[in-house]
């Protein structure tokens, strides 16, 4: 499938802030632990940061609005965010990762892609990951999950198959048998919006999307058919980005379903802001350039963005920049994808952290 002898490992934590709030607090351990905006008593705003998997049990999910988790788990443990100790504990995770490969793009406060082509096989790249789980556990209390592919969005998919403490391999020659009969929706990028319309051109799998002429695709999706093609079968090219060279670092989210509620939409904002402005701090740089990315339900992209007076790497400061840009876009259409990105980058090392960016223009 992708070409090149590449093996890329995607390495993402499981469950990452509520899990590091366990490890904060053992007396935790085995409760629904909901991490993100106060509830209130079910009448708060914002939305869920992350949560475990024992509040997953009771439909709760990233994203969500807290008020609708409360409803769902009325007896979980409501946490607030607390950003400098999750970057703190992402540094210790990505110090593990830097030891195991020269190129190391991380994509988020808890993720990241590692080019590991110099393992020379699959089954050496097996045991790089077993080895790469084995030392985040030792070192950090910590578990993650770890997809080991030809590609990085295979490699996504791959680390979310056996979520939690998972490690998925796939070789080339099993990309195809591998995608072809997962959900759509697999693959990043793809929100519930765009699976209910491949659902209603009769393609449910990546093997359905795979099959079907890429010119019907074109025709309802535009440049994003060609994309979902391309990944449905298994090609990407795209290239492990190490920190030299980097100019940005932005966050995207897709939502489960499109929304133009605004307590939901400032509450994911200002998560998404949190969580660059996190990054941006890991790394010791300061940006001077905020843009907010708001795509529509019907795939319209719009961007806006302002220069700060001063660089900064003040989360405040991002997060309201981020809110005031987005204040024009709250009129009442439905939104499917967020994102953040932070530019204009001065000291420390340059990073590049976006997710979702399969699908982004």
């Amino acid at each position: 499938m992708t070409t090149g002898g590449r093996i890329i490992l995607h390495v993402d934590m499981d469950s990452f802030f509520a899990s590091v709030e366990v490890r904060r607090d053992l007396s935790l351990a085995g409760r629904p632990v909901i991490v993100g905006a106060d509830p209130k008593g079910g009448v708060g705003r914002g939305v869920v940061s992350t949560c475990s998997y024992e509040a997953r049990r009771y439909g709760v999910h990233s994203g969500m609005p807290i008020s609708r988790a409360y409803d769902l788990c009325p007896y979980g443990v409501y946490l607030p965010v607390n950003r400098p100790l999750y970057v703190r504990v992402s540094e210790e995770v990505m110090a593990v990762l830097s030891r195991h490969a020269g190129r190391v793009e991380q994509v988020s406060i808890d993720e990241a892609y590692l080019d590991v082509s110099d393992a020379g096989s699959f089954p050496a790249a097996e045991a790089l990951a077993a080895a790469i789980k084995r030392e985040v556990r030792e070192e950090t209390g910590l578990t993650c999950s770890v997809g080991v592919a030809p590609g990085k969005a295979v490699a996504k998919i791959a680390s979310d198959y056996e979520k939690p403490d998972g490690l998925t391999v796939v070789p080339p020659d099993g990309v195809a048998g591998f995608l072809a009969p997962l959900p759509v929706g697999k693959i990043p990028g793809i929100g519930k919006k765009t699976g209910e319309d491949l659902r209603r051109m009769g393609i449910l799998t990546i093997g359905d999307l795979a099959c079907r002429d890429v010119q019907d695709l074109i025709a309802r999706f535009g440049r994003h058919g060609v994309l979902m093609h391309r990944l449905a079968r298994g090609i990407d090219d795209g290239e492990v980005q190490g920190r030299e060279g980097c100019k940005s670092v932005s966050r995207e989210t897709t939502f489960e379903a499109d929304t133009a509620d605004p307590d939901v939409l400032a509450g994911t904002l200002a998560e998404l802001a949190d969580v660059v402005a996190g990054t941006l701090a890991a790394d010791g740089l300061r940006c001077r350039t905020v843009t907010v990315k708001v795509r529509y339900r019907d795939f319209q992209t719009h961007t806006r963005s302002r220069t700060l007076p001063r660089f900064t790497a003040d989360p405040e400061v991002i997060r309201g920049a981020a809110s005031a840009l987005l204040l024009p876009f709250l009129n009442g259409t439905d939104v499917r994808l967020l994102g953040v990105r932070l530019s204009a980058l001065e000291g420390g090392r340059t990073r590049q952290a976006s997710i979702d960016e399969f699908l982004s223009p």
